[in-house]
């Protein structure tokens, strides 16, 4: 802090905080309050070397004050750890990685006439390879016994086919977390991280997360999950759950007049899913191992995803968090208006954009897209629902539609500096064009300009010039509109050509949502 001359005298400026501005308003002091240190000057001087320590030691002090302000405020914290208890005051709680869903079909051999059972937690996977590890996909309930002597064998692949759901990640069937000490507030750590919770409709929390306690052999199955214990009777068997910056889920009991104590010696032990994150988004046709499922193997069945898998995202972000979370406060909870539903629904795990439309007066269409894009699954459309159950007016009804995605083609001649390679040049452009359709850039009822385009491949160092020969949407032979813009519709998403395994081949020549027809120049 340093001293300054006003006409109101000596003031401290308190934004003079690093260490030269303290070692400079100390050695300022010098010549008032020690006037017989005159050799303050010289660097070798002892007296130097301490103001300099102190100078170093209010430098740190000072970065310290400032995390320390910083991470007081929602708006201005840094630390995934501050958020979670800033966001803890208002009952948001940061989500955690959702993992991906898509339906499986199993191909069963023509002469197979056996009664199949394919259970909860049977696992199949994709093939891992240099670049990617194998993802995991498990069977999420168990399915019907499946009687192949019933099922009609299909023409083109001389199979018999079944579909069932499949999700991304493990299932823990057991996990012993620790033994209760008959005290209050007792914690227990799970054993695996990465803890998949999802809050579901009805103020259920997570149905599929389960914990029983084991008293000298005596089951007591009556625990239930909660998202606060602050209204939980002395004797009601409630939980929750805290999941850390570090994504490691803590079991929390009650007690001292709020929730219930597990007796003493009683062994805890609970069941849960991990996993999730955008890495189970994977391609059509590439689901193709069973890792472990006895049956399917004994019947010598084959397993395939005709779908890819969507619904897959990382755990939620401190960016989306801040921003997010205040529309989801100011809605209590209650899809109301178009923006009480659109907050909502993006809070649920999976959901990547929406939009809430009134087609009806009791009728709100959700337009939903999956994290990464895609298609809603089965899975995902069903919980969606069972969300939204409680938080609907009583008269309201709600629906879940697919996004209308269109393909944006946009053809060029691009001219480059003879002393650039034209493999990079390509790459650049490509990577330019399709950061402006990205999933994570578009957005409902977007206009889509054709400068655009001009200026983002402008843009890049080496280009000489620009021309872009056609520029339309899909189903249009021609350029949409003569002024060079693209309006989409209030339940479409742009999307670029290519990006699907179910694009036509004349779609794969649109790398990042252009085609180049030519590339003048370079080497």
């Amino acid at each position: 802090m340093e001293l300054k001359n006003t006409k109101n005298g000596k003031v401290i400026d308190y934004m003079s905080r690093d260490y030269d501005s303290f070692l400079l308003s100390m050695r300022r002091l010098i010549p008032e309050l020690m006037p017989e240190w005159t050799d303050y000057d010289r660097e070798a001087d002892f007296g130097n070397v301490l103001l300099q320590l102190f100078s170093h030691m209010g430098d740190i002090l000072s970065y310290y004050q400032d995390r320390i302000v910083n991470e007081s405020f929602l708006t201005t914290a840094q630390e995934r750890k501050s958020i979670i208890q800033h966001l803890r005051l208002i009952g948001y709680r940061l989500s955690t990685a959702t993992p991906a869903s898509t339906t499986l079909t199993i191909q069963f051999p023509a002469v197979c006439t056996d009664v199949v059972i394919v259970s909860r937690g049977d696992s199949f996977a994709t093939k891992s390879s240099q670049t990617s590890a194998s993802v995991r996909f498990e069977c999420v309930e168990d399915v019907p016994p499946i009687d192949c002597s019933t099922l009609t064998v299909d023409d083109e692949t001389g199979r018999k086919h079944v579909d069932i759901q499949v999700e991304e990640g493990t299932l823990i069937k057991e996990d012993i977390i620790g033994t209760s000490l008959g005290t209050a507030g007792q914690r227990f750590i799970l054993n695996f991280p990465r803890l998949i919770l999802r809050t579901e409709g009805n103020g259920e929390i997570n149905p599929d997360f389960k914990l029983w306690t084991d008293t000298s052999g005596v089951i007591d199955e009556d625990w239930r999950l909660q998202s606060t214990l602050a209204f939980s009777l002395e004797d009601a068997k409630d939980y929750i759950i805290e999941i850390d910056e570090n994504d490691l889920a803590t079991v929390i009991f009650g007690g001292n007049g709020v929730g219930a104590i597990p007796a003493v010696g009683a062994v805890i032990k609970v069941q849960y899913r991990t996993g999730g994150g955008a890495m189970g988004n994977v391609a059509a046709k590439t689901i193709t191992t069973i890792t472990d499922s006895p049956a399917l193997n004994l019947v010598s069945a084959r397993v395939i995803n005709n779908d890819a898998a969507t619904g897959g995202s990382d755990r939620e972000t401190i960016a989306h968090a801040v921003s997010h979370a205040p529309n989801v406060f100011r809605s209590l909870k209650r899809a109301v208006t178009q923006l009480d539903c659109e907050s909502i629904a993006l809070k649920f795990n999976g959901v990547g954009k929406v939009r809430a439309v009134s087609t009806n007066w009791n009728t709100v269409t959700l337009y939903v897209a999956p994290q990464g894009g895609g298609r809603v699954s089965d899975i995902l459309h069903a919980d969606l629902l069972e969300y939204f159950e409680d938080k609907r007016p009583l008269s309201t009804l709600f629906e879940i539609c697919d996004v209308d995605y269109v393909k944006i083609y946009v053809a060029a001649t691009v001219g480059i500096e003879p002393y650039y390679s034209k493999t990079e040049m390509r790459q650049k452009i490509y990577e330019a064009a399709g950061k402006i359709l990205s999933f994570d850039n578009t957005r409902f009822g977007q206009i889509i300009y054709l400068s655009k385009f001009y200026e983002a491949i402008e843009n890049i160092e080496g280009v000489t010039y620009v021309t872009i020969h056609s520029f339309k949407r899909e189903g249009r032979s021609g350029p949409d509109d003569d002024d060079g813009k693209i309006q989409l519709k209030h339940s479409e998403l742009a999307r670029i050509p290519g990006s699907d395994v179910n694009d036509s081949a004349e779609d794969m020549t649109y790398l990042g949502g252009i085609k180049l027809i030519k590339l003048d120049g370079g080497y």
